[in-house]
């Protein structure tokens, strides 16, 4: 059974910040070396500070990136930079921005959510998880014992009760807090302190299923941390804060939640292996080749995104190498997933593209190891096709991997089924912004 709950969040003081776009920053896993120093830069009181500190070469075990923010998170709180509230709410966001030439709005309830170990069922993840981020995570938890972002997750609502409940408590009211990203995206937040709502909403949402969509690692990181910390202090409980974490949760009929492909830059791959990819592929997957030249590079990647997308029913996926002057499409021949990996890969699974991808390709044509996917710092991830392309073609990296976005219906089934996607199958858009809400754990 879900335990969603209110609580009282910490939030910028409005008297201290002047606007809050100054402050927030994206989840610390999509924020590249050179935005984390631009937002470093961008005001003494960015939430980046807390979520992304920068490391020194004369960093020690008691100075460094998590001690340096567990003291700003303490200076910001004495000095009231954030406050904390006197009366626990519900959190009610509101997101508008610009998709595909339309105006989009997502909704999200921040709100507690209890722990639950994923095998009982009651929070489930759909993709796995780099053993190094959850490490780095814990040690920032162990120093701040705070949650600085929410963790992005899902819940179906086909009748929108938990969403009209939310609305119609907030009716009329203006939002607490309103402001606009420097990337043009629109956030309102509302607090909810009617208890007669606090119940409906968590009455309707505990025999709901939570699906992770975002935050994987912090979610493993706070079961971790729970588990830390029953050992290093005598007096833990069920009572304890650390029993919960804090998700932002949205409908997954709600019409503003977007998912947009997760594409694959890889670095250290080799010119042996790069040269000999088509011909090994021709096998498994009927296979198009765009000239890609100088002069006509916007023609040839137009067409090419144009087919893939076109081909968004199929396992079709495009293929950029730098060095070469061809945009390869790879569309996988019938029965193969299951010719070859029926007794390795459940059915719900095996077909899927991010699967074709890291099991075929990566796997069986790359002739990748376990341990070549564990290592984070060799492969990067864009959601933008033409930036991938580039990115190759400027050398920057080897190879890229162009995908169809991952279906929501994929999700929920592979979630339910107990099992877990490659990493990064989904790209949830826009991302949760981290500072809105944070949520103290001791």
């Amino acid at each position: 059974m879900a335990e969603i709950i209110p609580f009282r969040g910490i939030l910028y003081n409005p008297r201290k910040i002047d606007n809050m776009a100054d402050v927030v920053a994206p989840p610390f896993d999509i924020i590249s070396d050179q935005e984390q120093f631009e937002y470093h830069e961008s005001h003494p009181h960015n939430i980046i500070r807390l979520t992304l500190g920068k490391t020194h070469e004369s960093d020690t075990s008691t100075n460094n990136r998590y001690t340096r923010s567990a003291d700003c998170f303490n200076k910001w709180l004495s000095g009231h930079i954030m406050e904390l509230d006197k009366t626990p709410a519900f959190y009610l966001t509101a997101m508008e921005f610009p998709f595909e030439n339309r105006e989009v709005t997502r909704y999200g309830l921040i709100a507690l959510v209890g722990l639950e170990p994923f095998e009982k069922g009651v929070v489930l993840p759909h993709e796995k998880t780099f053993p190094n981020v959850k490490s780095e995570r814990l040690e920032l938890m162990k120093a701040c014992h705070a949650n600085f972002s929410s963790i992005f997750s899902l819940y179906s609502d086909n009748e929108n009760r938990v969403l009209d409940e939310l609305k119609n408590a907030t009716f009329n009211k203006t939002a607490d807090n309103i402001f606009t990203d420097n990337n043009g995206q629109k956030h309102m937040l509302w607090r909810i302190t009617d208890k007669a709502v606090h119940r409906y909403v968590s009455d309707a949402l505990k025999d709901k299923i939570i699906y992770i969509a975002d935050g994987h690692h912090r979610y493993e990181t706070a079961l971790n941390y729970r588990d830390w910390l029953s050992v290093e202090r005598p007096d833990f409980n069920g009572d304890h804060p650390a029993n919960h974490v804090m998700m932002y949760l949205c409908s997954m009929e709600d019409p503003g939640l977007i998912i947009l492909p997760a594409h694959r830059m890889l670095n250290e791959v080799s010119a042996a292996a790069r040269a000999s990819l088509i011909k090994k592929a021709r096998p498994y997957f009927d296979i198009i080749t765009i000239p890609y030249k100088d002069g006509q590079r916007a023609e040839a990647r137009d067409q090419f995104i144009s087919i893939l997308t076109s081909n968004n029913s199929k396992n079709c996926i495009g293929v950029f190498m730098k060095d070469q002057r061809e945009l390869y499409l790879l569309t996988l021949k019938p029965g193969v997933m299951d010719q070859m990996f029926t007794d390795e890969l459940p059915e719900v699974i095996r077909n899927i593209d991010v699967t074709v991808l890291s099991r075929l390709i990566f796997m069986e044509i790359l002739g990748f190891d376990q341990s070549r996917h564990d290592n984070e710092k060799l492969i990067a991830y864009s959601s933008i096709a033409e930036d991938a392309i580039d990115a190759v073609a400027a050398g920057r990296h080897d190879i890229t991997f162009i995908l169809n976005p991952t279906k929501i219906q994929q999700v929920r089934k592979i979630a339910e089924a107990g099992l877990i996607m490659p990493r990064k199958a989904t790209y949830f858009f826009p991302k949760v912004i981290t500072g809105q809400v944070l949520n103290k754990l001791d």
